[in-house]
């Protein structure tokens, strides 16, 4: 069964056409890889499954329950949206942790602003910030920072800070973790580190949706892959198959670039 659900997603920015009829789904446990050139849409995409942005027309459902119906106005209520927003963890290219905050403290605050909406907050807010906190520093011990709990973000290398974004991403525990392009502000040794936390949540069956320009790493860690071009998927399918036998033109076109990596 379907974990997520996207039918017929169109974006316009102005007289601009992003996303012209998006479809597919993704399985529980499954990792797709989201591939293509600039200004194909891929971010624009993402952004709308986390309803960062407002899909023209199109539908997105998980656990078939519709969260988006763009002819369906009471969908789009900006509380209802709040809330649905909370089945998709992000994780953006830029980190964008908070830099007056520590490592733990970023990876908590969401669950501790939670917190405050529940009955019993008054009561036993000291053991449930405790346990939040214990929450955090087992996301932050599965990312290998737990000795980083207390470094703020410019103590941090890039890596450590993409790591902790993913930790933050987690610990909501979103339905789908979405990835935009999570190594494209990091060079290659820091590259390696984010990517062996994505492979092992991979291999955790975590249900990701990743937008990325690693090949190999899409080919080897992904079950499924769509490569998309101004807008539309031109093919999409198993990940390996997808990347050693494309079937149309403009997808070997475009994997021609990375023909050289392993």
């Amino acid at each position: 069964m379907a974990i997520l659900e996207v039918d017929g997603i169109k974006k316009d920015f102005g007289p601009t056409t992003v996303l012209k009829g998006i479809s597919f789904s993704l399985e529980e446990g499954q990792a797709l890889a989201i591939i293509g050139s600039s200004g194909s849409g891929k971010t624009t995409l993402l952004r709308c499954l986390n309803f960062l942005e407002t899909p023209d027309s199109g539908t997105i459902r998980v656990k078939d329950e519709l969260l988006f119906d763009a002819a369906d106005p009471t969908t789009q209520k900006e509380r209802e949206i709040r809330r649905k927003r909370l089945h998709f963890g992000m994780v953006f290219q830029s980190f964008n942790l908070f830099p007056q905050y520590t490592a733990l403290e970023n990876v908590t605050l969401a669950l501790k602003l939670s917190a405050r909406e529940r009955p019993d907050y008054k009561t036993r807010r000291r053991e449930l910030l405790t346990e939040i906190d214990g929450q955090g520093m087992a996301l932050l011990e599965m990312m290998g920072l737990k000795e980083r709990a207390e470094h703020y973000p410019h103590q941090l290398s890039g890596g450590q800070q993409q790591r902790v974004a993913i930790a933050r991403a987690l610990a909501l525990r979103p339905d789908v973790l979405c990835f935009d392009e999570p190594t494209s502000a990091l060079d290659p040794e820091l590259t390696g580190e984010v990517l062996r936390v994505i492979r092992g949540l991979a291999e955790k069956k975590t249900t990701m949706v990743i937008v990325t320009h690693e090949m190999a790493f899409a080919r080897d860690v992904a079950d499924q892959v769509i490569f998309m071009d101004g807008g539309v998927i031109v093919e999409q399918g198993p990940a390996r198959e997808v990347i050693e036998h494309p079937t149309q033109e403009r997808t070997r076109q475009f994997l021609s670039r990375y023909a050289e990596q392993p």
